[in-house]
């Protein structure tokens, strides 16, 4: 009896033999033809993903300061996408470079951290001025490199050479995947971009999950491809009020199954499977919009029950102060507390001791000077995540 399945293997594009020998994939546009089929299972999964994200934006209003909590939302996805890449800096490692603890043994690529927090802040507020596009895609990737080990990859460019994905020296005749030449990319990323902002045409989860596929395709930058590619998937939910902060850190998701995140992508290229991508994509968004969720419900409780331990306190007030000083700034030392409430040294450091005596804060050095402390309840909501 013959096969009657469709042939997919070319629905999302071809591998092209070029000049020089070598086969790169030239993307076909999207929407994919035929069709995204969206029943069954996969039409369960955009339902749960749908309904994640709904409550993750609803416990957003129940924050007591969002803006000071959502920081930490992007510092965690900072951290996670760029660990995809290699990078070996932790949430701690930067939190204690914005609390001021500095040692010898902090990591080089801090900077990656650094950049990626801010590509995600300017993204959203240039947000306010331009829809997402290529001009929008360059500036970030800009934010993203600026004075780190990337600097020296043409930030805010795309390619004018070819590139390529697969072990390190192996070059183009041992890649993996050899993405689309640059006299493509024109055409490739107009189409994407006309995608993005096409409205009422699919579910926008199904959108932005083809756009990030077809992103990554494309890497269109001789770096920092993942993280940008990963950093549209934010800015596209919040352009489309989805989400009206950037809580959803689904790096945490795709870096606990890195492997099948990049089969699933390489499985679009060579069986067309856009279907296979999706599902693995919304079950992510579905898993971490509840991890998500509950951490933000954890922060509210951790937040009134220990401002319930300052009220006896003999300079509440402060201490409420302080309280605000360590949620924004989790690792800090009696300086940084000095600073933040514009005291001197003694008032901040009875202060600290207070925090430490009611278990608020854990010293970190064992050393009589130089000491730095960690608000561990609440880092711990966001690293027991990340290891899970």
């Amino acid at each position: 009896m013959p096969d009657t399945q469709p042939d997919h293997s070319l629905r999302a594009g071809a591998f092209v033999r070029q000049p020089n020998g070598y086969r790169a994939f030239i993307p076909a546009e999207l929407p994919p033809a035929p069709p995204i089929d969206l029943h069954a299972d996969l039409s369960q999964l955009l339902s749960k993903a749908d309904q994640g994200l709904g409550r993750l934006d609803g416990v957003a209003a129940i924050l007591p300061n969002p803006d000071l909590f959502v920081a930490m939302y992007i510092k965690q996805e900072a951290v996670l996408s760029s660990q995809i890449e290699g990078t070996q800096s932790t949430l701690q490692d930067i939190l204690a470079l914005e609390g001021g603890v500095h040692h010898a043994g902090q990591p080089t690529d801090l900077g990656d951290i650094v950049n990626y927090i801010a590509a995600m802040n300017f993204g959203i507020k240039r947000l306010e001025d331009l829809p997402l596009s290529s001009r929008l895609i360059r500036e970030i990737h800009e934010k993203l490199l600026a004075n780190s080990r990337g600097q020296h990859q043409d930030p805010g460019n795309f390619r004018r050479t070819q590139n390529w994905i697969g072990p390190a020296g192996a070059g183009l005749a041992g890649a993996a995947f050899v993405p689309p030449p640059p006299h493509e990319l024109d055409r490739a990323l107009g189409n994407l971009e006309t995608f993005l902002n096409q409205r009422d045409v699919m579910p926008p989860l199904v959108q932005i999950g083809l756009a990030h596929g077809q992103f990554e395709t494309i890497h269109p930058f001789l770096d920092g491809n993942g993280r940008v590619g990963r950093l549209l998937i934010t800015l596209f939910l919040c352009e489309r009020k989805i989400l009206k902060r950037p809580l959803l850190y689904l790096s945490v998701y795709l870096k606990r199954y890195r492997t099948e995140y990049y089969e699933r992508l390489m499985a679009i290229r060579t069986h067309g499977d856009w279907e296979g991508w999706l599902r693995f994509f919304l079950r992510g968004v579905a898993e971490v919009s509840e991890s998500a969720a509950a951490t933000a419900k954890q922060i509210v409780d951790l937040r009134e029950s220990t401002r319930q331990q300052l009220t006896n306190a003999s300079s509440a007030k402060a201490a409420y102060r302080a309280l605000d000083l360590i949620f924004e700034k989790p690792i800090i030392t009696v300086e940084t507390v000095r600073t933040g409430l514009n005291c001197s040294f003694n008032p901040a450091n009875k202060i600290v001791k207070l925090f430490e005596s009611l278990g608020l804060l854990v010293e970190l050095t064992g050393q009589r000077r130089n000491r730095c402390y960690q608000f561990d309840h609440y880092l711990r909501l966001f690293t027991n995540h990340a290891a899970d």
